[in-house]
């Protein structure tokens, strides 16, 4: 059960990482070309919070199960780096990074503005996304 876990998440955060790039990118093509802020738009930016938020939840499965991760919260794991990485800086930046996307979703379902609908998904996913990216384990990455 944990390989399969261990795996899935590793897959769906190629998948995660798409669609936010996709989502970011176009986002940003939408508001330099000054297009109304669509109903597409919004289901773009929808496929980039549905990712994340199955990412999370393989996740926190997995952080329950594992053997790096909740069982091995100890004051020595805070010694190494390697196991303080996967018990608590992975885990936390992943949620605060997740968050942080579902403000600038929320946020721009509810403004008028289309400016300001774009610049909510710009500035709070493209700030997610730099969260996971600095917490990606890149070493044992597949």
């Amino acid at each position: 059960m944990y390989t399969g876990f261990k795996h899935l998440h590793s897959t769906l955060a190629y998948i995660l990482l798409a669609a936010l790039v996709f989502s970011i990118l176009y986002t940003l093509f939408s508001y330099l070309n000054k297009k109304p802020f669509t109903e597409g738009n919004r289901k773009v930016a929808l496929i980039g919070l549905i990712s994340a938020h199955l990412q999370l939840v393989v996740g926190l499965v997995l952080y329950f199960i594992s053997p790096l991760g909740l069982s091995n919260a100890s004051g020595a794991a805070m010694k190494d780096s390697a196991s303080r990485l996967y018990f608590l800086e992975h885990p936390l930046m992943m949620i605060i990074g997740i968050a942080l996307i579902t403000v600038g979703y929320s946020r721009a379902k509810r403004l008028k503005e289309d400016k300001k609908r774009y610049m909510s998904i710009l500035i709070f996913y493209t700030l997610g996304l730099v969260l996971i990216l600095s917490r990606i384990p890149w070493q044992v990455w597949p």
